[in-house]
């Protein structure tokens, strides 16, 4: 079997045989990745490829430091939104959310929290694999703040699904479950964005950020 029900009797932890099935999906997603970023950039390289697995792996480090946590799920993390959105920025649309859907695998391998198989879908795959919306405006001008604001409102729209259709039981007293969800996902998305925002638009960061860009494109 792929997933055990916990001891709690409603979350599904994937098994052994799962996670190594999940790994090799990431692995299929960043081949993939580089294959459909080929077909717009010649110049792909096993680097740029390379440059993608660092996101994931950084982004995953970022999100266990929060800076802000719920007890019902939802945290703010130390920029891992932006980390996973690079991809996207860097080699346009295909191997951002490509990326953004081997991250959210590799979320769910090292802290599942699932509920239905639906919920996994939206949860894991959809949610985290919006953050590659961020290659819509790869190649506009402010197009890391352009891009990161579509992924991250991507992001949203999926957590608020599926706060509204897997979670209401959760919601505010006095709170129909979408107006709660909405709100809910809101709180911990966009503070994160805000911050993330702010430190975009200083100089030095910007600077960076570009630097960054032209050594992975190269």
């Amino acid at each position: 079997m792929l997933f055990n029900i916990a001891e709690d009797g409603a979350t599904y932890i994937p098994t052994l045989l799962g996670k190594l099935l999940l790994a090799l999906l990431i692995i299929a997603l960043l081949a993939g990745a580089m294959y459909f970023a080929r077909k717009h950039s010649r110049r792909l390289t096993v680097k740029q490829l390379a440059f993608c697995a660092v996101s994931i792996a950084l982004g995953t480090v970022l999100s266990n430091i929060k800076l802000f946590e719920f007890p019902t799920g939802g945290s703010i993390t130390l920029l891992s939104m932006l980390i996973i959105c690079l991809p996207g920025y860097w080699f346009g649309l295909g191997a951002g959310l490509l990326t953004g859907f081997a991250y959210g695998i590799l979320q769910l391998i090292l802290d599942p929290y699932v509920l239905y198989p639906a919920q996994l879908i939206v949860d894991y795959l959809l949610a985290f694999g919006a953050l590659g919306l961020s290659g819509l405006f790869c190649r506009s001008r402010y197009g890391l703040i352009k891009g990161y604001l579509a992924a991250v409102a991507g992001r949203w729209v999926f957590a608020v699904l599926s706060g509204w259709l897997f979670f209401g039981a959760y919601a505010w007293e006095g709170w129909d479950p979408l107006p709660y969800s909405l709100a809910y996902n809101a709180i911990y998305i966009f503070a994160e964005a805000a911050i993330t925002v702010i430190l975009l638009l200083l100089p030095p960061v910007k600077n960076a950020m570009d630097r960054i860009k032209r050594l992975a494109v190269e």
